[in-house]
């Protein structure tokens, strides 16, 4: 944790092996502000279909921002991205089952590839503590 200007500085890790290659936290804590990095479903989805695999990065991003102090509530912001275009309403389902209550803004956008070539999407979200609901 580090202290700049009275806003601190908290590193979440979610204890992912890619986490320490690539030099990245799963989420960052910045005074009120939460930015949780692109997740994408763990390697047991390898398999799974674009909808559980959503579900199970929404889960992690869920965990990520309860272990920065904030919640699925705070989101303001979140940016989707998808190998497969056709797999949109699988993913927004899943998107709307946790966000529904909150409506943060929201991009979905297809892209050509991910890290892995079973991955199907990718999620990130932005939180803001303190914002009146």
């Amino acid at each position: 944790m580090s202290d700049r200007g009275g806003s601190k500085r908290v590193n979440i890790s979610s204890g992912g092996a890619y986490e320490s290659v690539f030099g990245y936290s799963r989420a960052v804590r910045c005074g009120d502000d939460v930015h949780v990095s692109g997740t994408c479903a763990p390697p047991a989805h390898e398999k799974s279909d674009a909808y559980a695999q959503a579900c199970a990065a929404l889960s992690i991003v869920d965990k990520a921002l309860k272990d920065a102090g904030a919640s699925a509530a705070d989101v303001v912001r979140t940016v989707v991205y998808l190998r497969d275009i056709n797999d949109a309403e699988a993913v927004a389902k899943a998107h709307l089952e946790m966000f529904d209550a909150v409506r943060p803004a929201s991009t979905l956008v297809q892209v050509t590839s991910m890290l892995r070539p079973w991955q199907k999407v990718e999620i990130e979200a932005y939180a803001k503590l303190g914002t009146p609901r």
